[in-house]
């Protein structure tokens, strides 16, 4: 294999669109970079085997990519409606009042124009409940004491 440095900027560019078709996943724009990187190096030490070549564009691929998600893990954005997409967790320490009982632990529960699955102490219809958390889908509920 023979490898231009401008073979790298291409490689580099595709990765680039791909990013673009593919927004959201901060990936590709990683290899891109490392791909163009790869060419800038090979455009200075143009002897290099290609060996070389695809060891500098690894570990330059993974190295930025792991600098990235540490670094965006830790300047997560600050959101007016933190909760936005986490329709469940907008519901704990809201009170309810059951239409149908609990039984065995599990039930239903109507909240404005959804049925939830519910896990708590067995309870008639009628009781008042709490929303005390959320596990995946279902609602942890527990009675309201007032």
């Amino acid at each position: 294999m023979n490898f231009v440095f401008w073979h790298w900027w291409v490689l580099a560019l595709a990765l680039v669109v791909l990013e673009i078709l593919a927004p959201g996943t901060a990936f590709f724009i990683w290899m891109g970079a490392a791909a163009g990187l790869t060419g800038v190096v090979l455009l200075l030490a143009p002897t290099l085997g290609w060996e070389i070549q695809f060891a500098i564009f690894s570990i330059v691929s993974v190295a930025s990519t792991l600098v990235w998600r540490s670094y965006s893990r830790k300047k997560a954005p600050v959101s007016d409606e933190p909760l936005l997409n986490r329709r469940g967790e907008q519901y704990v320490g809201r009170v309810f009042t059951l239409e149908e009982p609990i039984v065995n632990g599990y039930g239903k529960l109507r909240v404005d124009d959804t049925t939830w699955k519910i896990e708590g102490p067995d309870l008639p219809a009628g009781t008042r409940v709490r929303v005390s958390g959320v596990d995946g889908t279902i609602l942890k509920i527990s009675p309201d004491p007032q």
